[in-house]
């Protein structure tokens, strides 16, 4: 797991690396200074000799600013490696999710993938500074300071090898029963976030339905969740604290205890027992010591805190996307006719029963296909398995002869262009979002598209025209001016094969007439999928399928349907009763 995370450092190993020798640097100088200290006063204000005092201070002054100077080079290299490491790791999730398939989406949720972006790398990144300079700091210092402590007066110096075992064994009951905790509250957070997005998402449903006091307790009780696992985790982690005191001060107080009886019973003497000066810098010795001990501590809490965000990180970095392109993939496709041989589709391998079964179609290029069936009955299902945004369980999808699995992924889903069910508009301006299309488009270009699309007249009346800004998810135009530029997008793209999901839901039945009207004028050789609730957006296809649970029941043209298939001439009569056709 550590490796996968470091080889997001890359271009902030060399920070990463010069941080710790940096504070070893450090380190030596805070070690010495205690000893410099003791002779100035051993040899110098005991013996009233100004010139040791004077020299002894000048080498202090010294050695301080030179500590002074290494602690903040070391500082400024753990921010860089640190703030640096996270953005690397951020980019690396991001660029990974954008691998991923549909299904490798579905398997984490947006909600999960958005926390492991933001809050798990900040507790990662974190801990990684921790690491770089004070697991580094707290070693050296350990190993310095016990090593001068032991030269000075090696049985004084056997306290600390007492209080070990104190320290340790509080530290193992902290971590063992924080952690489990921890892994907890990171996955309420998941939640958290979901309750917000779904929020924030449908907030003008929220609004109207005056559900706000709902939506407010709603989220009170995922926080109140979240609350109780950090304070029982924090809890725990705060007794580190105590314990580190606790073992400070025991430490100082029998050092004092036995160092001044050392004292009193060698007179003074450094070369019979010990001298002030000595005694003095043991006690600076145990301080960096049991400062030491206790960056230790911390980092392993911090370490405890972001184990459970680095697991959830490279549990991301790990997933293997499902659909992968073959690296010697066809790169064109030649014709853009289409058939499903006996396929069969499955969300999941634990699905007891598949959403498609044995599908087989031919639809040659240029012709318009319409699919209709009602909700439930895998419509949606059985279009994205053309551009693959997900792979059949068993069968084959073939357009030109070939298997869409032996295609390029990219050159594959540059020939196919899919308006789905749910219109996405982008943050930016109105050309901007077509551009989606072909983001080398020309104007001229641009403006055919939208006539296509039958969105050129409300264009052209928005206040700035093609440059008119885009709230997020395109919230400031209606449903059917959405469904009309995600339209002209797909149509910017000049695909061989087009498919429209519902796509026309929101638009009136004279401007769906129209823009269908277009696309057999403009764009005859593309094959056209279109998916519809009303019988009048399919009516003059090619041919027309009938799904129901997952099966074709039946396929033919509007004619032949309304003779032989009960399912479609109930679907017929119902909407001309309803008004939607007009014989």
């Amino acid at each position: 797991m550590i490796k996968r995370l470091l080889s997001s450092l890359r271009e902030y190993r060399k920070a990463a690396l010069k941080t710790p020798m940096y504070v070893m640097f450090e380190v030596i100088l805070e070690v010495a200074i205690p000893f410099i200290m003791a002779y100035l006063i051993d040899r110098g204000i005991d013996e009233e000799n100004m010139s040791v005092v004077l020299q002894m201070g000048l080498l202090l002054l010294l050695a301080a600013f030179l500590a002074l100077f290494l602690g903040a080079m070391a500082g400024r290299h753990a921010a860089i490696a640190s703030a640096g490491f996270s953005k690397n790791l951020r980019q690396d999730i991001f660029y990974h999710i954008q691998d991923l398939s549909f299904a490798d989406i579905d398997k984490f949720n947006t909600s999960s993938l958005i926390t492991r972006l933001t809050t798990d790398i900040n507790y990662v990144q974190q801990s990684f500074q921790m690491v770089i300079r004070m697991a580094a700091r707290s070693p050296i210092m350990l190993v310095f300071s016990l090593a001068a402590a032991i030269s000075i007066n090696a049985r004084l110096s056997l306290i600390f090898l007492a209080m070990l075992p104190v320290l340790g064994i509080g530290l193992f009951f902290i971590i063992k029963n924080a952690f489990p905790i921890f892994r907890i509250v990171f996955k309420t957070y998941d939640k958290m976030n979901k309750v917000v997005q779904e929020n924030l998402r449908g907030i003008r449903v929220v609004k109207s339905f005056n559900r706000e006091d709902y939506e407010k307790e709603k989220f009170k009780e995922i926080s109140q969740e979240i609350y109780d696992g950090f304070y029982k985790a924090e809890r725990l982690v705060a007794l580190n604290l105590p314990l580190m005191q606790f073992v400070i001060y025991a430490s100082m107080i029998l050092i004092s205890w036995f160092g001044a009886r050392t004292i009193v019973a060698s007179g003074n003497n450094p070369d019979l027992g010990l001298s002030t000066g000595q005694l003095m810098s043991l006690m600076t010795y145990t301080m960096q010591i049991l400062m030491s001990l206790m960056m230790f501590s911390m980092v392993l809490v911090m370490m405890t805190i972001s184990r459970a965000s680095a697991e959830r990180i490279v549990e991301v970095l790990d997933e293997r996307s499902t659909l992968t392109g073959k690296p010697d993939g066809v790169k064109t496709v030649s014709t853009a006719d289409i058939s499903f041989e006996n396929v069969s589709f499955a969300y999941s391998e634990e699905s007891e029963k598949p959403v498609l079964s044995d599908i087989n179609l031919e639809i040659p290029q240029g012709q318009t296909v319409g699919i209709i069936g009602g909700t439930g009955s895998s419509k949606s299902s059985l279009i994205q398995l053309i551009p693959r945004l997900y792979d059949v369980t068993s069968g084959a999808v073939r357009i030109g002869g070939i298997d869409v699995r032996d295609y390029d992924l990219k050159a594959l889903r540059d020939q196919v262009a899919v308006v789905l069910q749910k219109n996405v508009l982008f943050s930016g301006t109105l050309r901007d979002n077509l551009k989606w299309g072909d983001e080398h488009a020309s104007e001229e270009e641009i403006l055919q598209a939208a006539r296509l699309a039958q969105a050129e007249e409300f264009i052209n009346e928005l206040p700035n025209g093609y440059d008119t800004l885009i709230e997020q998810g395109g919230s400031n135009v209606s449903g059917g001016q959405k469904q009309r530029l995600t339209i002209a997008r797909a149509l910017l793209k000049k695909p061989r094969i087009l498919i429209l999901d519902d796509s026309t839901s929101a638009v009136d039945t004279h401007t769906d007439s129209k823009i269908r009207q277009a696309m057999l004028e403009k764009i005859p050789d593309t094959t056209k999928l279109i998916i519809a609730q009303r019988i009048a957006s399919i009516k003059d296809a090619d041919q027309i399928i009938v799904m129901d649970e997952g099966e074709i029941v039946a396929k033919g043209t509007h004619d032949s349907l309304l003779r032989i298939n009960p399912i479609y001439r109930e679907v017929y009569e119902s909407q001309v009763k309803g008004g939607q056709i007009h014989e």
